[in-house]
């Protein structure tokens, strides 16, 4: 109760300091299934979306399934994004058009990705890969969402461009942040 109040009030804080959240897609009430009433992802916010796992609402019931079924086609959206990008920097001559496509619905969904984690939707309440160490150990957990957003915005800004080997450290630092939180906080699912 004391660290979720110590979260609380850092949350605040952050967003006085900030002038508050910015309006954006990710922060659609259709679009961040979180709704509650943590302050709204943003893309450009690690402080305020690793916030969002830390002060979010427990859920139940329907909800915490829809939750999980967002998280789990997130998921797996990234990774078939992750694979054109990987197919196409392995290609002689990259489509970077397709590059660009990928990396920027990556951020996209990244941003999303801090609404995806309430209390509530781990392996207690259905079929799921999030381990419950996630809840366990939120710290480290938000620490690495985060990691993994930033990147993934990096990759999408360094995309934007020509320089293919500036896209593939990009895509290489990414896929280290998503290694990173799967070796720890991902256990195998099978469909």
């Amino acid at each position: 109760m004391r660290f979720a109040l110590i979260a609380t009030a850092s949350a605040c804080a952050l967003l006085a300091a900030c002038g508050g959240p910015e309006k954006s897609q990710a922060n659609d009430a259709d679009a961040n299934m979180s709704h509650n009433a943590s302050p709204p992802a943003t893309a450009d916010s690690n402080a305020t979306n690793a916030m969002i796992v830390l002060v979010a609402k427990p859920v139940s019931g329907e909800r915490a399934l829809k939750i999980m079924h967002e998280r789990h086609e997130g998921m797996e959206s990234i990774g078939k994004n992750n694979k054109v990008i990987r197919r196409e920097l392995d290609a002689a001559s990259p489509n970077l058009a397709a590059v660009r496509t990928a990396a920027a619905q990556i951020a996209n969904l990244s941003g999303k990705a801090s609404g995806w984690f309430p209390a509530g939707t781990g392996p207690d309440a259905g079929k799921t890969g999030a381990k419950p160490e996630i809840w366990q150990n939120e710290k480290d957990f938000v620490a690495k969402l985060s990691a993994f957003q930033k990147s993934a915005r990096a990759l999408s800004a360094t995309a934007k461009g020509n320089d293919v080997p500036a896209i593939k450290a990009r895509f290489a630092d990414m896929g280290g942040t998503c290694k990173a939180c799967h070796d720890k906080y991902r256990s195998e699912m099978h469909h």
